[in-house]
């Protein structure tokens, strides 16, 4: 794993939203950028914590659709904060919303 504490934070957020076995699940199975962001934020992390976790814990996962080399993370801020409420990906072809973005705990 390249970042382990990042992906330990991930598990144990999942673990304590959903708990172990839908936890299991969902990295083994896979799950939305979407769910991931909606149990992150649900667990007891400070907000910064729980988007590091995310973009630092993205290298460890399987990204489907394949995204080719070129890729970054574009942060959604919510109405009059600096709180990111979402994470979209731009690619060379375009911007993929959370939901469309499916991720899996590489092997």
């Amino acid at each position: 794993m390249k970042n382990p504490d990042a992906i330990a934070v991930i598990v144990s957020a999942l673990r304590h939203v959903h708990g172990d076995d839908i936890a299991r699940m969902m990295l083994v199975e896979g799950m939305s950028l979407a769910n991931l962001i909606d149990a992150m934020f649900s667990a007891p992390l400070t907000h910064r914590e729980a988007v590091r976790a995310m973009t630092d814990g993205l290298d460890d996962f399987v990204i489907t659709p394949d995204l080719g080399l070129i890729w970054h993370l574009k942060y959604v801020y919510g109405d009059h904060s600096l709180h990111v409420v979402d994470l979209e990906i731009a690619t060379p072809d375009g911007t993929l919303a959370s939901k469309d973005v499916w991720l899996r705990l590489a092997e």
